[in-house]
């Protein structure tokens, strides 16, 4: 048996700006780090990159949480980690569903066996303190998840009134921040989440396959006082702690290239400053905004609710919303997204994540769609 010829060609990945809900554009300096040697995983000099990976997450969530780790796969990787390990089969889990991340992990958790009970809002719009506490009220749970940003809506859901309905009945709170880590505030400790996880490709600009969790001390105990085993193997804090901690047990092979890419983005993010890092990214979506208005593209969510990081413009009846995304990616090499689940084909995904969110390409974007429109 023969390879076949159309399987050898030559490697041949045009350079898009990256404008959808993630990946974003990657930063020349972590493309760069990628070439670095490969050593081992348990090699000294990878180590010391472990250590400093998570310091720097420690500081990008604002947590002085001990256990703070990549795990060694996507955002659904470290969503999945997040549930299996704080969910026991019999647990009751009260999930917050106002889009389609919300949905993922309330099914993760049903697979788990846990007993989860919903409640909902209508894609775009947020929650509030009273609803959870009002939930918990009618049927306690043990954790509460919602997600910080929608990346299906565009929503930005404020956290410290959840926070405190969960803790009130002495629930954890499991916060989704894949699409808004590094681009937005995310304070674990301020703000009293319990457990925190995000991916690699959105506002951190790092390729897809090291995402960044965090645990307080209280969200540990639950783990450590288990009386089951988690579940995944793989996906394990307590054995995931021991290879990224002293005495750096052998667990699996890290992805030593995707965590030098970590440690680069990282260090951007320090190099910038948080604070500064959240002020270009609203400045850039300000600017959208305005912009999306005077196409007659509205944002789909409220302004006091947007995700500066991800935006969801109405679409006007009359266009072919697939064909103008193709034509936009090949015509101009830039990728935006269309609606996912309820929102699809009445909305766009524009993201403005990490290196993407500068005004330059924002006004890139709007004049290739007043061309096409």
């Amino acid at each position: 048996m023969t390879p076949p010829e159309d399987a050898l060609h030559t490697l041949d990945v045009p350079q898009r700006l990256l404008l959808g809900p993630g990946p974003s554009t990657v930063p020349p300096r972590v493309y760069r780090a990628m070439i670095a040697p490969v050593v081992g995983h348990l090699d000294p000099a990878f180590v010391a990159v472990m250590d400093s990976i998570q310091a720097l997450l420690r500081y990008l969530f604002q947590t002085e949480n001990a256990l703070t780790l990549p795990i060694s796969g996507t955002g659904s990787a470290a969503m999945e980690a997040a549930v299996v390990n704080v969910v026991e089969p019999g647990d009751d889990v009260l999930v917050c569903i106002n889009g389609y991340f919300g949905q993922r992990i309330a099914a993760m958790a049903r697979r788990y066996g846990a007993n989860v009970q919903t409640i909902e809002r209508p894609w775009g719009e947020v929650f509030t303190g009273d609803e959870v506490a009002a939930a918990l009220e009618r049927r306690p749970a043990k954790v509460v998840a919602v997600v910080h940003g929608e990346t299906s809506t565009g929503a930005a859901q404020p956290i410290p009134p959840i926070a405190k309905a969960a803790h009130d009945f002495g629930a954890l709170l499991l916060v989704d921040a894949v699409a808004s880590l590094g681009g937005v505030p995310v304070l674990v400790d301020e703000w009293g989440i319990d457990v925190c996880y995000s991916g690699s490709q959105k506002c951190l600009s790092c390729p897809p396959g090291a995402s960044p969790i965090t645990l307080r001390p209280r969200a540990v105990q639950k783990l450590e006082q288990r009386q089951t085993p988690v579940t995944s193997w793989y996906l394990d804090l307590l054995l995931l702690r021991e290879y990224w901690g002293a005495p750096h047990k052998y667990h699996h092979t890290a992805p030593i290239s995707t965590m030098y890419a970590l440690y680069e983005g990282l260090r951007l993010v320090a190099e910038e400053g948080l604070e500064a890092r959240w002020a270009r990214h609203e400045d850039a979506a300000r600017l959208l905004w305005q912009g999306l208005a005077e196409l007659g593209m509205p944002p789909h969510v409220a302004e006091e609710h947007r995700l500066v990081s991800l935006t969801t413009p109405r679409l006007p009846g009359g266009i072919d919303e697939a064909a103008v995304r193709r034509r936009l990616l090949l015509e101009y090499n830039v990728e935006i997204a269309g609606g996912l689940g309820e929102l699809a084909g009445k909305v766009w995904r524009i993201g403005l994540m990490g290196y993407s969110a500068r005004r330059e390409n924002v006004l890139l974007l709007l004049a290739a769609l007043r061309a096409l429109l």
